[in-house]
Parts: C-alpha cells; sequence; structure tokens
C-alpha cells in the first residue's frame, strides 16, 4: 500500500491557510510536504504563497481570488504543477457544527443537513464552510472529506461550565457554551505530549481571541460563549460585555438583528477602542509614538486576558502552565509581559514573562492537527 495525500484546509473570512501531508500506511503522523495559503479572497489584493517543508518559498505571487473555492482551485494546481498527485483525504477546518455535530467526521450528505441547519449558531462561519465543502466535491470528486470541528475540543466541559442562566427551554434548542479555537488547543496539548502538566491555561490570542482551561489535557472551560463574538475583546469583536446594551441600542437606535450582528463581529473590539486600527503590531507602534487610543485598546485587552488567567487558576485550583500562542501570543512579547503584569503571585515573573518556567510560547499548528484527526479517522481510531 503506498503512501496518501492528505490536504488541510483552514479558511477564514478572507483567508485560506493548507498543508500537503504524506500518510505512510499504517502511521498517524502525517509528514508535511507543503504549506502556504491565500489572502485577500474576495479583494484586488489577493496573494498565494507556497512553501515547502522546510519553510523555503517555492511561490509568492499576487492573484485576484474570486472566492475560498477559487483560491482552493488555485491551491490544488500549484500542488500537482510542485510535481504532487492529487490529495486522496480533505480535512476542512470548520469553526462551528451546532448542537448536533460535536465529533470530527467523516463529511457525507447528512452531515451537510445537519451543518446547514445549524448555520444560526455561526451564520458567518458555517454558509461559508458548506460552500467549499460543495467545491471540494467539484474539484476532487474521488476524495474523502472530513469535517474537523473547533467545537469538538470542548465537548469535555462539565454542565457548569456549559450552561448559561436561562430557561432550560433555550438550553434544549441549543443555547450554551461550545468554545472555539479547539484545533489550535488540541495541537498545543498533543505538542506537549509527556511534558503537559495537569493544570493549563491556554491563550490563544490573535484576530479572534479565547482561552481555555485544561485539567489533565482536557477542556473544562473557555472564554467564547455559543458563538466567537463572545469571551474577550477581540480586533474587531465585541467579547462580553452587559447584554443590557444590545436591549438598549435596539430600543435607541432601532438596530435590527442584522445590524448588531455587524456591529458585535465588525466594529467593536480593538478598532473600535483605538479609533480604528485593529491590527496589534500597528498598536503597539501607535502606543510607542504615545497615542492615548491605542494605548487604552491593548490596556483593555490586556486586562481582558489577565483577568480571565486568574479565573482559570481559580477554577483549576492552581496554575503549572501558561501557555500562549496564535498570531499575538506567539510573536508580541510586549503583550505577553503587559497580560503578565500583576501575575507574580502565582509564580509568573511580570518583568520577563518570556524566562519564567510557568510560561510557554507554542505555535498554533491547525494545519497539522487537521491532518492527524484526518489520519485518525481514517484509520478508525477515536
Amino acid at each position: 500500500m503506498s503512501d496518501e495525500l492528505l490536504l488541510a484546509v483552514n479558511s477564514g473570512s478572507s483567508s485560506l491557510k493548507f498543508g500537503l501531508y504524506r500518510h505512510p500506511p499504517g502511521d498517524c503522523n502525517p509528514v508535511l510536504l507543503l504549506a502556504g495559503g491565500a489572502s485577500g479572497i474576495g479583494h484586488s489584493n489577493g496573494r498565494l504563497q507556497v512553501k515547502d517543508a522546510g519553510g523555503a518559498s517555492l511561490l509568492d505571487q499576487a492573484y485576484t481570488l474570486n472566492s475560498q473555492g477559487h483560491a482552493l482551485k488555485e491551491v490544488l494546481d500549484q500542488i500537482e504543477h510542485l510535481g504532487h498527485g492529487r490529495p486522496a483525504a480533505i480535512g476542512h477546518r470548520v469553526v462551528h457544527g451546532g448542537p448536533h455535530l460535536r465529533e470530527h467526521q467523516l463529511i457525507d450528505d447528512a452531515l451537510l443537513e445537519k451543518l446547514v441547519a445549524a448555520t444560526q449558531f455561526a451564520p458567518i462561519h458555517i454558509p461559508a464552510a458548506v460552500a467549499l465543502i460543495r467545491e471540494t466535491e467539484k474539484l476532487l470528486p474521488e476524495a474523502k472529506q472530513y469535517a474537523c470541528f473547533d467545537t469538538a475540543f470542548h465537548s469535555t466541559m462539565p454542565e457548569k461550565a456549559r450552561h448559561f442562566p436561562l430557561p432550560q427551554r433555550l438550553y434544549d434548542l441549543g443555547i450554551e457554551r461550545y468554545g472555539f479555537h479547539g484545533l489550535s488547543y488540541e495541537s498545543v496539548v498533543t505538542r506537549l505530549g509527556a511534558d503537559l502538566p495537569e493544570r493549563v491555561v491556554c491563550a490563544h490570542l490573535g484576530a479572534g481571541a479565547s482561552l481555555v482551561a485544561l485539567r489533565g489535557g482536557k477542556s473544562i472551560d473557555t472564554s467564547m460563549g455559543m458563538t466567537p463574538v463572545g469571551g474577550i475583546p477581540m480586533a474587531t469583536r465585541s467579547g462580553d460585555f452587559d447584554p443590557g446594551v444590545v436591549l438598549f441600542l435596539m430600543r435607541t437606535e432601532q438596530l435590527s438583528a442584522d445590524q448588531l450582528e455587524s456591529l458585535l463581529n465588525h466594529d467593536s473590539g480593538l478598532g473600535a477602542l483605538s479609533g480604528g486600527e485593529s491590527d496589534m503590531r500597528l498598536l503597539e507602534q501607535c502606543v510607542a509614538k504615545g497615542d492615548p487610543k491605542a494605548k487604552l485598546a491593548i490596556e483593555v485587552f490586556a486586562h481582558a486576558v489577565r483577568k480571565m488567567i486568574g479565573a482559570y487558576a481559580a477554577e483549576l485550583g492552581g496554575l503549572d502552565l501558561l501557555v500562549f500562542t496564535g498570531g499575538i501570543g506567539e510573536h508580541s512579547a510586549a503583550m505577553r509581559d503587559w497580560i503578565c503584569d500583576g501575575l507574580d503571585f502565582m509564580g509568573i515573573s511580570s518583568g520577563d514573562p518570556n524566562q519564567c518556567s510557568k510560561v510557554r510560547v507554542l505555535e498554533s499548528e491547525e494545519e497539522l492537527q487537521i491532518a492527524r484527526i484526518v489520519c485518525r479517522l481514517r484509520h478508525g481510531k477515536p
């Protein structure tokens, strides 16, 4: 039996990241062949990048990419151009599966029907995921497709963490805490392996951001709620706040559901606090120049993350390790320092958390984790 090719696809609102892996028979440790992604999808500044397993650039070119499906077609064409065959299996990151899809699994018509029925749980993400899966069927009709759900990792949360203080009939409709960034957290747990301690808080900090409390590598609580809007403030998402504000806006501004959705997803968070800038790298530059609004945005973000770390340390009964991952978590030493300022009582040095034994910075390996999951599923392993 020859090796199989697996393609891990991680799509966002205007981007698509991928990893092409070789899957040796009987082995659930996929080997990276190519990686890269498309950016600026749906805009005039689209770009396609491909790197080899060592990180050397094989392609970095401007492209006009009309859709996720178009981007995937270009990726597949480049894979073939670089001498690789067509993948036998494709793993898709799916942000939300709703109340009835909580395990990574093979995609079939029944799964797609359930996914479409769950659209209101993630109206921005689910339709795009379904459209990309349908387009993949056309591009690779012989390949098997697998859904890897960000929510699956948090299925271990106890009821006290999942339940909102709302009537039972609403819980029965699926209104509960699901949690997200599960593939990132799975990759961190896998990466730490035998070095994973009992009580861990992991912070996935990027344009979308959340934290998770891990006991023995299992999620027991997480900051995002029923949707990826909840939790700590993000680049353009609000995070948690008094729900009475929504009622106030409905009554005084006559905002519709669609207008509220746009406000909370696209016009809030760091961008709202800073007066328009949501990129953490640029915000840090603005702070260095004395911009008070940028300083406020950074302080609000760091304050919210720090509070969540403290809350989860209390829930865990202590803290053995704090892990930072995601674009901001991995690359902003200044933000890690701002967050850890005041955590000395936990044994975390606020002077230089980057040298503290209780702090680790790990790359989020979502594409690799998707490939691992697909390997397991193809071998019938949990």
